[in-house]
């Protein structure tokens, strides 16, 4: 098992790269996909007044989670057309959505996102062009009610 040195004080550690990831549906690994964009926690600030004085005093509010968009070389599988199908039809089939980034050589996992309960809101078609030799892509994209962050190794979540 590889050890990594522990960073110094001062010393500058670089950044993981955006490129090297996999995603997981409940657990498996599900296709190919070249880009996941759009995770957002924001907790609003709640202002009041207090009584008796002119303080603005805020609280946080509710938390509110961004959707996720996945975006996925088309391919004969129907999984996803049929997950989004299911919800169109009216039978809403939540998942636990995994986004794991991996190390720069593409092996081990550094950091994983979890969206709990997470269901499809939106899909995009590929654009098909004959002028072009580019892979088709689509779009899902996923609403979900709870983000969780784990370390490597599968260390104790932490929930936002």
């Amino acid at each position: 098992m590889p050890t990594t040195a522990t960073p110094q004080p001062g010393a500058p550690v670089d950044p993981y790269r955006a490129y090297h990831f996999k995603l997981l549906i409940n657990g498996i690994t599900n296709g190919h996909f070249t880009e996941v964009s759009g995770f957002d926690v924001a907790i609003p600030a709640l202002s009041y007044r207090e009584a008796g004085n002119e303080r603005i005093r805020a609280v946080p509010g509710q938390v509110e989670y961004a959707p996720v968009t996945l975006h996925f070389g088309l391919t004969s599988s129907r999984e996803l057309w049929d997950w989004v199908n299911a919800v169109a039809k009216g039978t809403v089939n939540r998942r636990n959505v995994s986004v794991v980034l991996l190390d720069p050589a593409g092996t081990a996992e550094v950091l994983r996102w979890n969206m709990i309960n997470a269901w499809p809101t939106r899909w995009r078609g590929a654009h098909l062009n004959t002028l072009s030799q580019e892979i088709a892509i689509e779009a899902l994209t996923l609403a979900y009610e709870g983000l969780e962050l784990e370390a490597g190794g599968a260390a104790a979540p932490t929930t936002a």
